[in-house]
């Protein structure tokens, strides 16, 4: 048997030439003081650091400053860079504009004050461009990302990821980063679907894509803030809030055509695993362990009822060999799905065999600390669970190995 797994294509390492593999957008609005710099900076990098051909696109979503004059300026000085001018407000719109405008199979976009470290650009879409991976985003929230900001904006960041995670199930780490990447053949069917033109535009893209069931590459990342940031903050959550109210009615009610998406762009099953990885184990290791901790807990107790009359060695042999039996035929059912009688005799034989081995581990680990020392009640009990979780792992083995390779 053959899965249907198909990667995402990868994209032409030597394109044709003046075209570029990238199109980086800088969403500005009233940046005429920060714009050069950064525009200079971020080409300067890539003509240095990045491989492929590629392009800088300068989204001004109606400035009402000098902006519009140092960006033709910058067109006119730098070669690869364009300028794409909106007549109204909102970074979303920007993105959205210049995206679909853009030639370049891979998209990107970051913000004007580069808080975030370039070294991460190339990290960033060089999975887009193998065709590994469908979007990307820098997350400032990775244990190895390294950030610094005050602790009221950390909080907000924290908190918004949180709600995201609870009200949408988002699976990445962080939304807010101004440092992500699409491919463009994604984008083209995503962003007609993406209703917000302001701040919320990234978080609803990335929610819309891994219902989509599409891969989201993350790249922890260097990030210094802004102490100049202009972004206001209340206005912005607000904004936020009731974008994701709005995207949660959609994704209950049905309104988003989320199966088509999934059906288009959504990656194909992986081909059939082999023998020796059979299907099934995650859940089969989920129900082993709830039939382990019942069977732990009745062991440990029918061995203080016996430990008494009978003594330790004793009590252990009846305990273990009482639950041994109600494991096996719980695991039969519940873990491994076998009903009925059919290789019954075989699967207790099993059974058995894991129980002689593990009455030799507990029984020679009771051996050889009553050999050593005068235990209390506490440490026997303790070396006893130790012994019998190493006893549980092998009669896991022994126990798929006989069951689901039944003739």
């Amino acid at each position: 048997m053959t899965g249907t797994y198909a990667p995402r294509a990868a994209v032409q390492a030597r394109p044709a030439a003046g075209s570029a593999v990238l199109d980086v957008v800088v969403p500005v609005y009233n940046e005429e003081t920060d714009l050069g710099p950064c525009v200079r900076r971020l080409h300067a990098h890539l003509t240095v650091h990045f491989p492929y051909p590629f392009r800088i696109t300068v989204a001004d979503n109606a400035s009402v400053d000098g902006t519009p004059a140092v960006a033709r300026a910058l067109a006119d000085e730098l070669p690869g860079v364009g300028v794409l001018r909106l007549d109204e407000k909102g970074r979303g719109r920007a993105l959205r504009a210049a995206w679909s405008a853009s030639p370049a199979p891979v998209l990107a976009y970051m913000d004007v004050d580069l808080s975030t470290d370039l070294a991460a650009l190339l990290p960033l879409v060089a999975p887009l461009i193998s065709g590994h991976s469908d979007l990307a985003i820098g997350t400032r929230l990775a244990r190895t990302s390294r950030v610094v900001r005050g602790a009221k904006r950390e909080v907000i960041s924290r908190g918004y990821n949180l709600l995201l995670r609870g009200a949408l199930a988002a699976r990445f780490s962080d939304a807010q980063c101004g440092f992500k990447a699409i491919r463009a053949d994604v984008a083209a069917e995503l962003l007609p679907l993406v209703r917000d033109t302001g701040w919320f535009f990234d978080t609803e893209l990335l929610v819309l894509a891994q219902r989509a069931g599409l891969r989201i590459h993350e790249v922890p990342v260097d990030w210094v803030d802004d102490p100049d940031s202009r972004v206001d903050i209340v206005a912005t959550a607000l904004a936020d809030l009731r974008g994701i109210g709005r995207l949660g009615r959609a994704l209950v009610t049905g309104a988003l055509p989320l199966a088509q998406l999934r059906a288009q762009l959504g990656r194909g099953p992986l081909p059939a695993p082999p023998a020796q990885v059979p299907i099934g184990l995650p859940r089969q290791l989920a129900r082993f362990a709830a039939v382990g901790v019942a069977s732990t807990l009745a062991y440990l107790l029918l061995f203080l009822l016996a430990r008494g009359p009978l003594g330790a060695q004793p009590a252990n042999l009846l305990a273990l060999l009482l639950t041994a039996v109600a494991n096996t035929a719980a695991n039969r059912r519940l873990t491994f799905g076998v009903t009925g009688r059919r290789h019954a005799g075989r699967h207790h034989l099993q059974g058995l065999l894991a129980f002689a081995l593990g009455l030799a581990l507990t029984s020679g680990s009771l051996a050889v600390l009553h050999a050593t020392t005068t235990p209390n009640r506490a440490l026997e009990l303790t070396v006893l669970v130790t012994a019998n979780l190493a006893a549980t792992a092998l009669r896991f083995l022994l126990l798929r190995l006989a069951m689901h390779h039944r003739p």
